[in-house]
């Protein structure tokens, strides 16, 4: 307070003298009076400034990290998703048969257009394909237990499988199925007629036949069981110490029967082995690792997936403690074989440990992952490729054989037919039912030459390999 008025007491005497001076005088103590108020002010718009910068960094990066934790919408789905449900309301509203167009129908194929667009090998699987799926994977549906094929657009028994309900029943081989329910089977597609006799365990279904070698019909009450398909469908020995085994697809149980097929032939005296693979279009991945693993070291790389970023490798290895199987091998590849048969395929390649033979792989190096959806729908997805042990990829490039040996598309149809009608021995009756002559298996020839020769040169190195 002294200080003001001090200051104000100097201000008016020096007024008292000339205007001139007195007002320049004047206007520098007022300037001198104001400016720790300028200081204030300034101070305060610069605390005020970096407040507000301070405000809008944290804001921006608390977003950035919401937006990525699933605080908050994705700006860039919202817009896409918004998108699709105007143009989805749309046609709903305005398509000339709305029966076509209801919103149902319409998400459902929005679902099949966004997955398989991706890749051949992702798509949204509907209730009854993802039921369909999961029974081909456990490799057990309900059903009556018999193997059926189209013949002159009739639907006759291959075989009946052992154990079943159709075995029991007595069902021969060569019965052809007039009806299934009271439903005939004329111009009947072989799915359908599959469906019809598949079903929940515990249900019935009436089957009508027609037995050829008796002319006679009759009609069975069938009760539905779990039938387990083996996926080792091909077991003997072709010579006196060559084994073979032939592998139809990896389910969850292939593992497990493959090395009962070895276990039983070793007991044959086995020392050298051939391992079809061809036409096997492969299934899951952990079951391709079990059954290379008994030619691995615990330890040894086997296979790795490798997704999206480095993180997402994962390595599968030999896990048995057991010394592994060392014989002379050959596995038969041809352009059926895809998936996890080129995994097996791929892994005892690059390892040294197999000769193939016969034509390129397909070439499915991809790895998809089930998702369950609501509704009992699903989705398959590629997630990651794989790679063989030397960090080969086999996506679109397949494994390349030691020994190539082409065979036509004809002659790959007839060896399937002949070695899935391996109960027809005699070569006439072959030809009557199928109309053509047994061919030779040049493939699997060559694969007998290989192992010969593997073993001669074993023997005069030494047994080295």
């Amino acid at each position: 307070m002294a200080w003001c008025e001090s200051a104000c007491r100097r201000k008016a005497e020096t007024n008292s003298g000339d205007g001139e001076e007195g007002d320049s005088a004047g206007d520098a103590i007022y300037k001198m009076l104001r400016m720790p108020t300028l200081v204030r002010m300034l101070k305060r718009f610069l605390t005020i400034t970096a407040g507000a910068l301070l405000g809008t960094l944290i804001a921006f990066t608390a977003n950035h990290y919401a937006a990525g934790w699933g605080f908050w919408p994705n700006r860039e789905l919202d817009r896409s998703s918004t998108y699709i449900r105007q143009v989805m309301q749309l046609v709903s509203e305005n398509y000339v048969d709305g029966s076509l167009a209801t919103y149902d129908k319409l998400s459902k194929s929005a679902l099949h257009g966004l997955i398989e667009s991706l890749d051949p090998h992702s798509e949204f699987l509907e209730a009854r394909t993802f039921k369909e799926l999961e029974e081909d994977m456990n490799a057990e549906f309900g059903g009556v237990g018999i193997q059926v094929e189209m013949r002159n657009d009739r639907v006759v028994v291959i075989a009946p499988i052992a154990g079943t309900p159709g075995d029991r029943a007595g069902i021969l081989r060569g019965d052809e199925i007039i009806a299934v329910d009271g439903q005939g089977m004329d111009k009947i597609p072989m799915n359908d007629v599959i469906d019809r006799l598949r079903g929940k365990p515990r249900t019935r279904v009436t089957v009508k036949f027609y037995r050829p070698s008796t002319q006679r019909e009759f009609e069975l009450n069938l009760t539905r069981e779990v039938i387990k398909v083996e996926s080792v469908r091909d077991v003997r020995m072709l010579s006196d110490d060559v084994g073979y085994i032939q592998l139809t697809q990896f389910s969850e149980r292939t593992g497990r029967e493959f090395v009962e097929a070895l276990n039983r032939l070793s007991r044959m005296g086995l020392s050298a082995l051939i391992l079809d693979l061809r036409n096997n279009p492969g299934g899951l991945l952990d079951a391709a690792v079990e059954v290379a693993e008994p030619f691995f070291k615990k330890g040894e790389l086997i296979v790795y997936t490798q997704g999206r970023t480095a993180k997402d490798r994962e390595d599968f290895r030999g896990e048995a403690d057991e010394e592994p199987l060392s014989i002379p091998v050959a596995v038969l590849l041809n352009a059926g074989s895809a998936s996890a048969a080129e995994i097996v395929a791929g892994a005892l390649r690059d390892t040294q440990k197999a000769v193939i033979v016969g034509e390129r792989s397909f070439g499915k190096g991809s790895v998809q992952s089930i998702f369950q959806l609501k509704n009992g729908e699903g989705l398959r997805l590629t997630t990651a490729r794989y790679y063989t042990p030397s960090g080969v990829t086999i996506h679109e490039k397949g494994i390349e054989p030691h020994v190539e040996v082409v065979m036509s598309p004809e002659e790959d149809r007839q060896i399937r037919l002949q070695r899935a009608r391996s109960d027809v021995i005699d070569p006439k009756e072959f030809k009557e039912r199928f109309g053509f002559d047994p061919i030779p298996d040049r493939q699997l020839d060559a694969a007998l030459e290989v192992l010969q020769g593997l073993r001669v040169w074993e023997a005069r190195s030494g047994g080295a390999r």
